[in-house]
């Protein structure tokens, strides 16, 4: 039960404080609603018919990173006003801190992709995906941001304030998300650009998504090495943040 108290706990803060949903799901919003009408007009020749559907996808990954990234901003928040040392010392087994914590972030997550595809669908996008579909892409929803919140708390434990906490995940996450397949078709791209978008984990995450979003189905072998993938990254987030958690504890 002391993971769903943290769980209860890390919400009803969120909510307290809803300014951080809306912050963090404005900018990925932006980009569905200007960058797409912009660089839709370029984009007709590459083949892509509707370019807002086209990067809707690397937007859901977007959202993950943000929604991910101001739940470390929520950890000093609370180092700040001492609740977080409060809960440290209580009797709750250090992993059900983290799990509490992890899927406040995950459930933010949902939230803002929940309200981001309602936004889409003012721009004609159309998700072709069943029921069967729709679970795979929560799934995958689920993985990605269960990875991005581990890796977040934990840098967030290790860094000494806000400032330098979010430059380092700027330094990560602006990365990851243009080298990937976010905002354009890696078809055409050679060389070192190719390996980078090529090696980044993001990249077949999105194109997992966009075949389910856009056509209603993705190949097997596709599915199954991006969710052994994210299973192994999440499981690596997870004891990332637990192994700082109990580092803090020690100090």
């Amino acid at each position: 039960m002391s993971i769903f108290t943290i769980l209860y706990r890390n919400v009803k803060w969120r909510f307290h404080n809803s300014f951080t949903i809306a912050i963090t799901i404005l900018q990925p919003v932006l980009w569905l609603v200007l960058y797409s009408a912009v660089a839709g007009q370029t984009m007709k020749n590459t083949g892509i018919e509707n370019y807002t559907a086209f990067i809707l996808p690397g937007l859901v990954v977007l959202v993950s990173f943000s929604a991910c990234s101001s739940n470390g901003i929520m950890n000093y928040m609370r180092k700040t006003d001492g609740s977080f040392y409060r809960v440290l010392i209580a009797p709750i087994k250090r992993s059900s801190i983290v799990l509490g914590q992890l899927l406040e972030a995950v459930l933010c997550t949902f939230l803002e992709v929940g309200i981001m595809g309602c936004i889409s669908l003012f721009f004609h996008v159309r998700f072709a995906a069943g029921v069967k579909g729709i679970f795979l892409i929560l799934t995958l929803v689920f993985l990605t941001a269960f990875f991005m919140a581990g890796l977040a708390y934990g840098i967030s434990l290790i860094l000494p304030n806000e400032v330098m906490y979010e430059t380092v995940m700027n330094a990560i996450v602006l990365p990851v998300f243009f080298l990937s397949t976010a905002l354009f078709p890696a078809d055409d791209t050679s060389g070192i650009l190719k390996i980078a978008i090529g090696i980044n984990p993001f990249t077949h995450v999105i194109n997992v998504l966009r075949d389910l979003i856009l056509y209603g189905t993705a190949s097997t072998n596709k599915m199954i090495f991006v969710f052994m993938l994210f299973i192994f990254m999440g499981s690596i987030g997870f004891i990332w943040a637990l192994h700082g958690l109990k580092k803090e504890l020690n100090l």
